[in-house]
C-alpha cells in the first residue's frame, strides 16, 4: 500500500501559489481507495488550501483529531458545513476546557471552539477512545500516551481554569500510527506528550522501533534548551529516515534538528507532500 501524505494547514507556506498559512496543523492522507483527515486547523484555510491543491474533501468519511485546542479542531465546522458528514475519531478529553494564563492576569481559552452537541448536529459521528487502537486498515491512533521520559517536563503557562491553578497535563494529546512498506510512519499534532514520550510508547504497543519517517509538530520551540539537547540524544537512537517538522517545532529547534539530522531533515509547510 501507497501513502501519500499532504500539508494542508501550518504556520508557513511552500512553493504552491495561493496557499495560506495560519497557526494551526491539518495533513490529509490519502490511499487507492481512501482517505483521512488527521487535523484541521483553525478553520481559516483548509478548505482554501484544499481547493488550491485540487484536493477534494467532500469524498473523505474520517477525520481523526490528535488533541482539543483550537488550532487543531477550529476547522472541523467549516468542513462539517462545506463537506457533509463525518466520523471523527478522538479522545474523550477533547473538549475539555483549557486556557493560557498570562503574566497579566488575563486567560485566552484554547480550547475546542465548539461544544460537542452543536458539532453532532453539523454532521460530527464522534468515536473518542483513550486506548491504542486502529481506526482504518494498517491506520492507529496511540490513544494516551505514557509519560516515562522525565526530561519531557510539558508546556507551562496552560491550565484547565482561568485562574491558572490546575496545570493542563494534556491526556487527550495524541498521534497517529501508519503502517507501511517502509516500516511506521509517526504524524504528531502538537505532541505535547511530548515527543520520545510519544515514541517509546509506540514501541511498547506496537513492539516495533523501525520508524521510517515523523512528520508534524514537535513542540519543541516550547521546550527548554536541556530538554531540546536531551531529546536529540534520544532521538538518534531510532535511525528515523525522515524528519519532517513543522508548526508549534519553532525555527530554533528545527535549525538544531537539520544540523542534526541532516540527511532525514525535511521543512513540512503548508503544500509539503510525501509518498510513503
Amino acid at each position: 500500500m501507497t501513502y501519500r501524505i499532504t500539508i494542508l494547514c501550518e504556520n508557513s507556506v511552500g512553493p504552491i501559489s495561493g496557499t495560506l498559512g495560519e497557526h494551526g496543523f491539518s495533513a490529509l492522507i490519502e490511499w487507492d481507495g481512501g482517505a483521512l483527515l488527521w487535523d484541521t486547523g483553525q478553520g481559516f484555510t483548509l478548505l482554501h488550501n484544499a481547493q488550491r491543491m485540487n484536493k477534494n474533501l467532500h469524498g473523505l468519511q474520517q477525520v481523526a483529531l490528535s488533541h482539543g485546542h483550537y488550532d487543531h479542531s477550529g476547522g472541523l465546522l467549516p468542513l462539517l458545513r462545506a463537506c457533509g458528514p463525518k466520523q471523527v475519531f478522538g479522545h474523550p478529553g477533547i473538549f475539555t476546557p483549557r486556557y493560557r494564563h498570562k503574566d497579566t492576569g488575563e486567560s485566552l481559552s484554547l480550547g475546542m471552539p465548539y461544544p460537542k452537541e452543536y458539532l453532532e448536529g453539523q454532521g460530527a459521528r464522534f468515536d473518542l477512545s483513550d486506548q491504542f487502537r486502529e481506526i482504518l486498515p494498517n491506520i492507529c491512533l496511540t490513544g494516551q500516551v505514557s509519560r516515562d521520559a522525565a526530561f519531557e517536563a510539558g508546556d507551562s503557562g496552560l491550565y484547565l481554569d482561568t485562574c491558572g491553578c490546575s496545570r493542563d497535563p494534556f491526556d487527550d494529546d495524541q498521534s497517529l500510527v501508519m503502517t507501511t512498506d517502509k516500516g511506521l510512519v509517526v504524524l504528531l499534532g502538537c505532541c505535547h506528550a511530548g515527543l520520545i514520550n510519544t515514541l517509546d510508547h509506540i514501541a511498547n504497543k506496537t513492539g516495533r522501533r523501525d520508524i521510517h519517517a515523523v512528520i508534524g509538530g514537535t513542540h519543541l520551540g516550547f521546550c527548554t534548551g536541556l530538554q531540546l539537547d536531551q531529546t536529540v540524544t534520544a532521538l538518534k537512537q531510532w535511525q528515523i529516515s525522515k524528519l519532517a517538522v513543522s508548526h508549534c517545532t519553532g525555527f530554533a529547534a528545527a535549525a538544531r534538528l537539520k544540523q542534526e539530522f541532516p540527511a532525514a531533515f525535511q521543512s513540512a509547510q503548508v503544500g509539503y507532500s510525501i509518498e510513503i
